[in-house]
């Protein structure tokens, strides 16, 4: 249905060999039981290793620790075809690592990334990140879970909230306070998810419900100072550098679930009669379908010229972050109204359980609000902007 994004300027042959191998991995690894995984809530852990062994995890990362340098538009691929599956849950577990390892990438020390890197990029273990609190979630540089020197140890006190991966975890990217300043106090380390002191418990939510989402309860949790992650009050320029990244990848993501939801749309308006006919056939059916077409194509059309400019630098850093957030509204409002438009079409069936569109209606919100909300998406643009 969606033939008009087809990008050959951007997608090189090998970019497509690399998105048919993904396809055919969801197609056979993820769709026949995305349905089953968010009913019991959970999907197999063996499914990291299986996506390993592919290449998907480590798509992006530096050879030397078992990934795959890639450029972004590789990322790109893995992000949208992922999504074809219509499970956010799935979709978000098996991807954490991508907000997870990349701090420890760009500022942990060489023995700390041969540590935790490999493992996580061949399946083997988990990675989460945990920014957000329990009294606060856009406003970063107010948190106030604690670290404090003990000798040769760290010590953590407090809590996070809404951790994707956080029940299930071997190793966590936690943001803390380790100073007075209130944005320079930020520091990152990593915390074992075997320490003692650390407590999870497992939370319900909308949607996403096959991904395990945790509220993450540190009472005298204490690491080694090597697992600091890059310098002491260093943290918060790792976190913002993460957000862009995150918020384009929602964007394609968001997009890929839209479409998901327009292809499943279109093939019930095709196999449905209503009085005779095939209800695509009915012109109020067609418009509604080419709607949620052009939707799908605005979007991704914003997000692929975003990818480009991203990979080749064009533009201010602040012109850039304006524009990551307004990719990421487009898209999360297109899938939004996809989502919307695919339910009513569905009709009775798009309220039960087991279709894609029904469980992506589920998930729109916690695209629209996860990684920076619209309304901070909005602000951040217009102050980048200079309105």
């Amino acid at each position: 249905m969606f033939e008009l994004t087809a990008r050959p300027d951007l997608f090189s042959p090998e970019h497509e060999a690399f998105r048919r191998s993904v396809r055919q991995f969801v197609e056979r690894e993820i769709t026949p039981h995305a349905a089953a995984w968010d009913e019991a809530g959970s999907f197999p852990r063996e499914l990291y290793a299986r996506a390993a062994a592919i290449g998907l995890l480590g798509i992006g990362y530096p050879e030397a620790l078992g990934g795959t340098p890639a450029d972004l538009f590789y990322t790109l691929v893995a992000a949208e075809e992922l999504a074809r599956a219509g499970s956010g849950g799935v979709q978000a577990g098996l991807g954490s690592h991508h907000i997870a390892l990349p701090p420890i990438l760009a500022q942990g020390s060489a023995a700390l990334q041969r540590r935790v890197v490999p493992p996580v990029l061949a399946g083997e273990k988990i990675a989460a990140l945990a920014i957000t609190e329990p009294g606060g979630g856009s406003d970063v540089a107010a948190l106030r879970t604690t670290m404090r020197r003990d000798g040769d140890y760290l010590v953590v006190d407090g809590e996070k909230t809404f951790i994707t991966s956080g029940y299930r975890a071997d190793f966590l990217t936690v943001a803390v306070r380790s100073g007075s300043d209130k944005g320079g106090g930020i520091s990152l380390l990593l915390v074992e998810g075997d320490r003692p002191g650390l407590r999870r418990t497992l939370l319900a939510k909308t949607g996403w419900w096959a991904s395990d989402t945790a509220q993450l309860h540190f009472d005298g949790v204490r690491v080694p100072v090597s697992n600091l992650i890059g310098e002491e009050g260093a943290g918060l320029k790792a976190i913002m550098r993460n957000f862009n990244h995150e918020r384009l990848m929602m964007a394609a993501m968001a997009c890929s679930y839209a479409e998901a939801c327009a292809e499943e749309a279109l093939a019930w308006a095709r196999e449905r009669k209503t009085f005779g006919a095939p209800l695509s056939e009915r012109q109020v059916i067609r418009h509604k379908l080419v709607d949620m077409a052009a939707r799908v194509e605005t979007a991704r059309a914003l997000v692929y010229d975003l990818a480009w400019r991203t990979q080749h630098g064009v533009g201010s850093a602040d012109v850039l972050v304006a524009r990551t957030c307004m990719a990421k509204i487009v898209a999360t409002q297109a899938m939004q109204f996809c989502a919307d438009q695919a339910v009513q079409i569905l009709g009775g069936m798009g309220y039960m359980r087991g279709t894609k569109s029904e469980r992506l209606y589920r998930e729109v919100k916690v695209m629209m609000i996860g990684g920076g909300s619209e309304e901070i998406m909005k602000d951040l643009a217009a102050r980048k902007l200079g309105l």
